[in-house]
């Protein structure tokens, strides 16, 4: 759902890219009681997370893929929604800068989809499905594989008319194109959030919020990272997503080509030019090394002073 440059016009832009701002400022601010030396850890390890399961395209139907967007899984793990805000916003910004993946000029649009919509959107249902189905911690699997399904298919609605309001595309045709892809989407999604928090819940609580216990090793979080960054993303479908998809069947796809803002960078498209498979190992794992370090450091600068 990473839109390029091209397919948002200036004044959408500028307007979401000022929402999103104002977002992560409040964000900042929000988030200053929730992190001591403790949770700085978990911020790194849930935001690297976040960054190599984005590598993971799965295929849905008609020859289209979609990956994990995890806004309600990083407000959940990390226990605020306004956490799961700086957790997106920071993969989106270093998707966009590091990896070209995302336009610079949609960024705002993008940050505001998903790291604020596709965040508070899963976090707000969960809890309210979870006050539902009686609020134990093992139907939270279950609340918020839903929601988060659903969280997808709300910052889909938010960018289809985002394109409309910009001309890229009739209301009456995007609207329902992203809808119907996205619900697919949604499914993947919602099977993901659901079955990272049935095992966290088991066997790694003390990655959850709620517990009053230090981060139990390193180890195993570390190595899955490396794991599906480096690894897993090699066997990444190579279908179009379901925006890119949307922007085929609709016949707008070139604009992304019109409009090119970029910053120089030799790990565009999550590979080095010549190393090919072995290339996108090592741009999966940077890109891990940098999500961890840039959260890590936003944790500590924002935790209160006598954490």
């Amino acid at each position: 759902m990473h839109i390029p440059d091209g397919f948002v016009s200036v004044p959408v832009a500028a307007a979401t890219g000022a929402l999103s701002v104002a977002a992560m400022g409040i964000a900042l601010g929000r988030s200053r009681d929730a992190f001591g030396i403790r949770r700085a850890p978990v911020l790194g390890l849930t935001t690297a997370f976040i960054f190599a399961a984005q590598m993971i395209n799965f295929p849905v139907a008609g020859g289209t893929s979609g990956h994990l967007l995890g806004g309600t899984l990083a407000a959940i793990v990390l226990g605020s929604p306004w956490a799961g805000t700086l957790c997106i916003a920071t993969v989106l910004i270093i998707q966009a800068v590091l990896f070209a993946d995302g336009g610079i000029t949609a960024l705002g649009a993008n940050i505001f989809n998903m790291a604020v919509i596709g965040v508070w959107v899963g976090w707000g249902l969960t809890q309210t499905l979870q006050r539902l189905l009686g609020g134990s911690r093992g139907r939270l699997p279950l609340a918020a594989g839903i929601a988060a399904g659903v969280s997808v298919v709300a910052a889909a609605i938010v960018a289809a008319i985002q394109l409309a309001l910009s001309g890229t595309a009739p209301v009456n045709i995007v609207l329902p194109a992203m809808t119907g892809v996205h619900i697919l989407i949604g499914i993947g999604e919602g099977l993901i959030t659901g079955g990272v928090l049935a095992y966290l819940s088991t066997a790694r609580p003390d990655l959850l919020p709620g517990t009053q216990q230090q981060l139990q090793g390193w180890l195993v979080p570390v190595v899955s990272i490396l794991l599906i960054a480096g690894v897993l993303s090699l066997v990444a479908s190579a279908w179009p997503d379901g925006l890119e998809r949307v922007a085929e069947d609709l016949g707008f796809i070139d604009l992304a080509d019109q409009v090119r803002v970029s910053v120089p960078t030799p790990f565009a498209d999550y590979g080095i030019e010549g190393l090919g498979p072995i290339g996108t190992s090592i741009a999966g794992i940077l890109g891990s090394g940098v999500c961890f370090a840039v959260a890590f450091g936003i944790a500590q600068a924002v935790k209160p002073n006598n954490a």
